[in-house]
């Protein structure tokens, strides 16, 4: 079992967070990738963000090349592209894997909570402010179809 808050990971700027920074926090901790035919959900992601995060929640995007290497970019790349396509302002991180021998330990322990390898690109984890993961979104959940469980889970 890993503490997730005791993990640190660089932003696509290279600056390093400490997740302790988020204890405390609900997270909604999501695989994303820049040229993938779910890459409009950072949109909704967005609209998670703004609407919730003065109640405590942190959207935290981790770009991931693995699933049909559609997240090719550069940090930089893909700190433009989230800028100026969809106008994200949550914390995006340099990219991981999130399967296989060299899954993030992040990853790893999310899905040592909720079992299965992440199927594709935008599989979403809301996480407790202790660090259980309370809801695991498959890719093809729409971020606007999660308000409820978020709000939910905010209460």
């Amino acid at each position: 079992m890993t503490d997730i808050f005791a993990l640190e990971m660089p932003l696509l700027n290279g600056r390093p967070v400490p997740f302790e920074d988020y204890r405390g926090k609900h997270l909604l901790i999501v695989n994303v990738a820049s040229k993938c035919g779910l890459t409009p959900q950072y949109a909704g992601l967005e609209v998670l963000w703004r609407k919730f995060r003065d109640q405590g929640l942190m959207v935290l995007g981790f770009p991931c090349n693995q699933f049909g290497e559609q997240e090719p970019g550069s940090s930089s790349e893909i700190a433009e592209f989230c800028s100026t396509t969809y106008d994200v302002t949550f914390p995006v991180f340099e990219k991981i894997e999130v399967n296989g021998d060299n899954t993030d330990a992040l990853f790893a322990e999310l899905k040592r909570q909720k079992p299965g390898d992440i199927a594709w690109n935008f599989t979403k984890f809301l996480v407790a402010p202790n660090g259980e993961v309370v809801e695991r979104f498959e890719p093809q959940t729409a971020p606007e179809d999660m308000t409820d469980t978020i709000a939910k889970a905010l209460d």
